[in-house]
């Protein structure tokens, strides 16, 4: 067990597998909430999660479950929550006037060596940490749900983050087992988000024109590329499929372009007929009584496939 404090802002589900991913590597971990019924709901959870998982042979680091949840405690008093710590995770929900208040509170009360890293899928960091004291130390470490599972960590600093929070963090996310990539510079929807709608963008115009049905869509990601890009890349799954990236795109580039001319506009994406098409046909892979089931399914497939490639790439 180590003896470095680390900090947790919200004990929601994103908040929890923060601290069990921190207490894996033995760090001692303070989880904060202003509602003290959140906290003991929060401790509950993690107590049952970290015995399962152990239970499963699935249980990260080499303490036993019981030695993580020593390395656990909470509080609601932001101060208390801050004082030694090394490193805060923040993982309030996305409302930029919220994080904005909370980071103006931390930035009136945080120790000079304490980096504060933000959850935020959404808001770049720029746009809650501008003028504060300590926005030096300041930047996000957006996780992928569910973060126990998903190993991906973005790492985004703001204009004013310093080289050294960002390496720290980036230290941090290997230490505990994540894969951090590293933003060099902060963009809207950072690196996930803008490939993932762009993928999202396709697909809606795919239903509207009733070229594929949803399930059909999920197929050829599921199926097809998904299987591919679980392992590789997509630019090393170009480079593997000719000889080379340089011969790859001397023998496609005019394809892709080609292809990519015929692309719509980007959809506005609100209710209406084509919401109402895609939802049904969710709706009917998956009805909404059956989400924590297949969610727990979904986990329970991200940890398997996690250990293999742990395994494959001994």
């Amino acid at each position: 067990m180590k003896t470095e404090k680390i900090g947790i802002v919200g004990s929601g589900l994103i908040g929890r597998a923060w601290s069990m991913l921190f207490t894996s590597a033995g760090y001692q971990v303070m989880l904060y909430d202003i509602l003290p019924d959140q906290l003991s709901a929060a401790l509950e959870y993690i107590d049952i999660e970290l015995h399962r998982l152990e239970e499963h042979g699935l249980l990260r680091g080499h303490l036993t479950a019981e030695q993580q949840f020593k390395c656990l405690r909470t509080t609601s008093d932001l101060k208390e929550l801050s004082r030694k710590a090394i490193f805060i995770q923040e993982c309030i929900p996305e409302r930029i006037e919220w994080k904005r208040s909370l980071y103006q509170q931390l930035d009136d009360i945080l120790e000079e060596q304490t980096i504060v890293s933000s959850s935020t899928s959404t808001f770049m960091p720029s746009l809650f940490t501008e003028g504060l004291r300590h926005c030096h130390n300041m930047l996000v470490s957006h996780p992928l749900n569910p973060p126990y599972y998903v190993p991906l960590v973005e790492i985004v600093p703001a204009p004013w983050t310093s080289p050294q929070a960002v390496e720290f963090t980036r230290q941090l996310m290997l230490e505990i087992q994540q894969k951090p990539v590293t933003l060099k510079r902060e963009v809207l929807g950072f690196a996930t988000n803008r490939i993932q709608y762009a993928i999202l963008n396709e697909i809606w115009h795919l239903v509207d024109k009733d070229i594929l049905t949803v399930r059909d869509i999920d197929t050829v990601m599921n199926e097809g590329l998904g299987l591919r890009y679980a392992f590789l890349g997509p630019m090393e799954t170009a480079h593997l499929n000719a000889e080379g990236i340089r011969d790859y795109i001397q023998r496609f580039g005019g394809e892709i372009h080609k292809v990519s001319e015929t692309y719509e506009a980007i959809p506005k994406m609100e209710p209406g007929p084509t919401l109402d098409k895609i939802a049904e046909q969710c709706e009917e892979m998956v009805p909404r009584d059956m989400l924590a089931t297949r969610r727990k399914e979904r986990d329970a497939f991200l940890t398997k496939l996690s250990a293999l490639k742990k395994e494959f790439e001994k």
